[in-house]
């Protein structure tokens, strides 16, 4: 697969909103279904949102359901994570991946073990 290179992250305060930004090379892009990631320190790697290769369908983590977008701009060859209403608790590295696996459950995405290439992650940081 090809790379994958996070942005967007930053410092920002509760009940802000930032938006990451996921480049991936055009390849990758048209025939892998994306997965974004989070890891807080001292946590293990948790999923948070996902969308499809082939339609666009987009599975959430209960935790952000309602409060981030996960969405795909084509002409960039990106996939973005629209984040709002944020709060300390999504304090985190975010990584996003690339996945070629095929699930009609979209919930399979949500282990890492599914994901086989990985960006270099960008740090969120909310305060209260």
């Amino acid at each position: 697969q090809g790379q994958l290179v996070e942005s967007g992250g930053g410092l920002v305060q509760a009940g802000g909103s930032l938006t990451l930004s996921c480049a991936v090379s055009g390849r990758t892009f048209a025939r892998y279904t994306i997965g974004w990631f989070r890891q807080a320190p001292g946590k293990d790697r948790e999923f948070v949102a996902v969308i499809t290769s082939i339609g666009s369908r987009t599975y959430y983590d209960d935790s952000v359901k309602g409060r981030f977008a996960i969405s795909k701009d084509t002409a960039k060859n990106a996939v973005t994570l629209q984040m709002t209403k944020l709060n300390p608790g999504d304090t985190a590295i975010y990584s996003c991946a690339a996945s070629g696996s095929v699930f009609d459950d979209l919930s399979y995405y949500t282990s890492p073990s599914e994901y086989t290439a990985w960006g270099q992650g960008t740090q969120v940081t909310v305060s209260a």
